[in-house]
């Protein structure tokens, strides 16, 4: 593979298969902030208009797929989450390129919606996938009211954002959330082949179908990371909020008033 670009913490390459590698490259854990994601919707705007690109995989590097957004550090990533990062990932919702994910590790809170933006995932068996933010005291974002019932259903959808359960990659493949399941050790190769299904067939098919499918999902993540946007404002200001994110960084089960 040769590379293709770098966009910020994002190194891009492309094969003679008709198949790019995007790696997140902020390990261990590959949090994420509004810059990464504009770098991921730059880079694939990118590939749109690459004919040598027929599909591509997000891949990261280190343990986790991505961890999901900083809580820990301080308020005003909180502030770029709420108020810019949304923006990007419309972007990167509407971007053409079929995308297959390889996630190793945890995909957890806002990591789960970006895990959820590709087409398809392939997991391990240590994937840890959690929509966690009930857990904070907030309300879940990056699209996930859309993109989580389309994958496993409003009810499952519901227990899990209800819950916050962490789910490992086996649960994960049994309710859909994972299309396929590989040794952590073939985990990309896995990824790679699958992505070079997709490009095997007729390109023009593949838009067509992909633009039947999920041509409208964007503006749905628009109009839903509004209301997203708008709550988790608000709940960012409860003691509930404050309690969920002490009791993350102190490794406790948080205790909520209601407040």
């Amino acid at each position: 593979m040769a590379e293709f670009g770098r966009f910020g913490d994002l190194v891009v390459e492309l094969g003679d298969d008709f198949v790019a590698v995007a790696e997140i490259r902020r390990a261990p854990s590959n949090f994420f902030d509004q810059a990464l994601i504009a770098s991921l919707a730059d880079a694939f705007e990118k590939l749109d208009a690459e004919p040598r690109c027929r599909a591509a995989v997000i891949a990261s590097e280190g343990k986790h797929f991505c961890a999901g957004a900083n809580f820990a550090t301080a308020e005003p990533g909180l502030h770029a989450v709420g108020h810019h990062l949304y923006d990007e990932a419309v972007r990167l919702f509407a971007t053409r390129t079929p995308v297959v994910a390889a996630v190793q590790g945890g995909a957890i809170g806002g990591g789960l919606g970006l895990a959820l933006w590709p087409d398809f995932r392939v997991a391990a068996p240590d994937a840890r996938f959690s929509a966690n933010f009930a857990r904070l005291g907030f309300h879940h974002g990056f699209g996930l009211s859309v993109t989580l019932p389309r994958v496993v259903g409003q009810q499952r959808a519901l227990e899990l954002l209800y819950t916050g359960a962490r789910i490992d990659g086996e649960r994960a493949l049994a309710i859909g959330l994972c299309d396929r399941l590989v040794p952590l050790e073939r985990l990309r190769d896995a990824a790679r082949a699958f992505a070079a299904e997709i490009a095997a067939s007729g390109p023009l098919a593949i838009d067509s179908i992909r633009e039947t499918q999920r041509g409208g999902l964007a503006e749905e993540i628009r109009a839903a990371t509004r209301r997203e946007r708008a709550e988790q404002e608000r709940l960012q200001h409860t003691a509930d909020f404050r309690e969920g994110v002490a009791a993350m960084a102190e490794r406790r089960p948080p205790v909520f008033r209601g407040d």
